[in-house]
């Protein structure tokens, strides 16, 4: 027997959200980020990228809400992937009834997305700052734990960064020299994050479309490191933080796991801090997640990197 879903606290009207909405959505997350860490930590474009997510339909898996005045007052999502049984939720409003109203109805929709696939249950996750307090409490009450914690750093660059030396035998290769190096690359990004927190395995196709899709991103933000010929680091940049933060940033770094060691993470840190100096932005940001099994934390430091932001995942391992 289906529920029937309660209607929406009073003084709130809710819709499902369509690509003319990407402004309310921005609108949403910018005011409520806002009230908890000064700034947006959000732009137009990461709105974008979310509504083009593979496997998810704002038609069936997004809620936005308007107050009584006209205005965009809550948020919420699912992104339930192409497949796997773990799932992504988003949850955004200043008004504690209809957060969890929105709360109620990603949760339930995660739910059904998993049961239409066959799954019995469903890994759901869901990234709170550490500060937030009443968003933790909501999740803590859903049977929410922490899973893991991402730290975001950041260098600042007040001038030009000089590129670095590269080792003996090694070559730089950029994702828009080709398929060849693509593939290589996805092969040393997949077996670097195997098994690694919230890291859903991706074919070649779905991982090339996927960057493909991302208004952030272009090819030559692929960097690969070559070692004798042989594909064994790899970086992806993308402009998400230009727009609030005038930053570049490293969204993924990945080292094959027989040459670590070697100094190549850092070529391709300060390779990275010299391409971004050198267009102009201000500095570099990444995420490192505490729980890596390498020690990224200290290479990060150990280049220059300081801490701004932490965020913590948390996790529920929902019946469908």
């Amino acid at each position: 027997m289906i529920e029937p879903v309660p209607p929406p606290p009073a003084g709130h009207v809710v819709r499902r959200p369509t690509e003319a909405d990407i402004g309310a959505i921005y609108a949403v997350f910018a005011s409520y980020n806002t009230a908890l860490l000064g700034f947006a930590d959000v732009t137009v474009d990461d709105i974008v990228d979310n509504l083009a997510e593979p496997g998810f339909d704002p038609a069936t898996d997004a809620w936005l809400a308007h107050g009584a005045d006209g205005r965009p007052s809550g948020y919420g999502c699912v992104f339930g992937g192409t497949g796997p049984a773990e799932h992504h939720v988003e949850v955004a409003a200043a008004d504690p009834e209809l957060e969890r109203w929105l709360f109620d109805r990603v949760l339930a929709r995660s739910a059904e997305v998993a049961s239409e696939r066959g799954q019995d249950e469903v890994a759901v996750d869901l990234g709170i700052y550490r500060n937030d307090e009443r968003l933790r409490a909501l999740a803590a009450e859903a049977g929410f734990a922490p899973g893991t914690t991402f730290q975001r750093l950041r260098i600042d660059h007040p001038g030009a960064v000089a590129a670095p030396t590269l080792p003996d035998g090694v070559v730089v290769r950029t994702g828009d020299e080709g398929d060849d190096v693509r593939r290589a690359a996805h092969a040393v990004i997949d077996a670097a994050f195997a098994g690694q927190f919230g890291i859903v395995p991706q074919t070649y196709d779905e991982w090339h479309d996927a960057l493909d899709a991302r208004t952030s991103f272009t090819w030559p933000q692929l960097v690969v490191l070559e070692l004798d010929g042989r594909a064994v680091a790899a970086r992806i940049d993308n402009d998400q933080f230009v727009g609030d933060e005038d930053c570049g940033y490293v969204a993924r770094l990945a080292v094959a796991e027989d040459v670590r060691g070697r100094g190549l993470a850092k070529v391709l840190l300060r390779d990275a801090f010299a391409t971004h100096a050198a267009a102009g932005r201000t500095g570099t940001i990444l995420h490192v997640d505490t729980n890596n099994p390498t020690p990224a934390l200290d290479l990060y430091r150990s280049v220059g990197m300081d801490l701004v932001l932490v965020i913590d995942v948390w996790r529920a391992t929902r019946p469908t």
